[in-house]
């Protein structure tokens, strides 16, 4: 089985998939800790050094190396799912979570990281709520092709696990 969380940044999918990951004794894998040890450098220093584009391609590289792997929890970025495919790819190869979080609620967890993050460095916390809002419209349509959608606030692994299909009804395990 494999579980790939999909959502905007900052609506909890390392979090939780970590907790996840631990309750059903599966390994665990951020697809963006992963690039990071692969090249040695953050996000933000890829974006900078090579542009989003070469980013999304060692994103891509590490999602698809996840088809050979079983029994793992997968926290996505969070524009993974938005390119080359990816969420029907998933949604063949697994079962997809979409933590859903409103704009006002990514806002109060985004407002004091912004610096970490590629797409929102440049922007002002007035210009914040907007740009937030911008990518919630462009990126919930593949967000909503995941077989399951869930209030992220306030999520609890355990609430999530009695969400997810059993081994028997679970396909391409």
């Amino acid at each position: 089985m494999r579980i790939y969380l999909v959502g905007y940044m900052a609506s909890g999918k390392s979090g939780i998939g970590k907790e996840l990951a631990k309750l059903m004794g599966y390994p665990f894998i951020d697809t963006d800790s992963v690039v990071q040890q692969r090249t040695g450098k953050s996000v933000s220093e890829l974006f900078i050094e090579k542009g989003e584009a070469y980013f999304r391609k060692l994103e891509h590289d590490v999602l698809l190396d996840t088809a050979g792997m079983a029994n793992i929890v997968v926290a996505t970025g969070g524009g993974l799912p938005c390119h080359f495919e990816q969420m029907e790819w998933m949604n063949q190869h697994g079962i997809t979570v979409y933590l859903q979080a409103s704009a006002a609620a990514l806002f109060s967890r985004l407002r004091n990281s912004r610096e970490d993050r590629p797409l929102l460095k440049d922007v002002s916390e007035a210009q914040l709520p907007e740009i937030i809002r911008q990518h919630l419209e462009q990126r919930e349509p593949y967000y909503l092709k995941a077989n399951i959608t869930v209030e992220a606030l306030d999520l609890k692994a355990r609430d999530l696990l009695a969400m997810i299909p059993t081994n028997d009804q679970s396909k391409n395990t």
